[in-house]
């Protein structure tokens, strides 16, 4: 089972900027497109971006302009880097290896991290 260990998220203002991280435990880490979540308090689990093995990539269109996504193979991690954070983008945040075709991706193992909480509030 791979196990997938986010970076702590955190408290920040509105306009500014969090990176988050997540490190993925597979030895074919490079072969999987990858995905972010997020869930905000009542709300549906939703994708914020995906980033595919060739680095190509997607997003939710309330995060677009403001969120990147990237990957290093090397380290078996992917990278969501916030800016501009508004309150809204309040969420616990999940990575996840995914297949399928943009928005419509599915979680490749059916399971989830921890997750990590990103709160932006003034």
């Amino acid at each position: 089972q791979v196990q997938l260990v986010e970076s702590r998220g955190g408290l920040v203002q509105p306009g500014g900027s969090l990176r988050l991280s997540c490190v993925v435990s597979t030895s074919i880490f490079s072969f999987y497109a990858m995905a972010w979540y997020r869930q905000a308090p009542g709300k549906q689990r939703e994708v914020v971006a995906t980033i595919s093995s060739g680095s190509s990539t997607n997003y939710a269109d309330s995060v677009k302009g403001r969120f990147t996504i990237t990957r290093d193979n090397a380290k078996n991690t992917v990278y969501l880097q916030m800016n501009s954070l508004k309150p809204e983008d309040t969420a616990v945040y999940y990575c996840n290896p995914v297949f399928g075709s943009w928005p419509k991706v599915t979680n490749v193992f059916g399971s989830w991290g921890q997750g990590t909480q990103v709160t932006v509030t003034s």
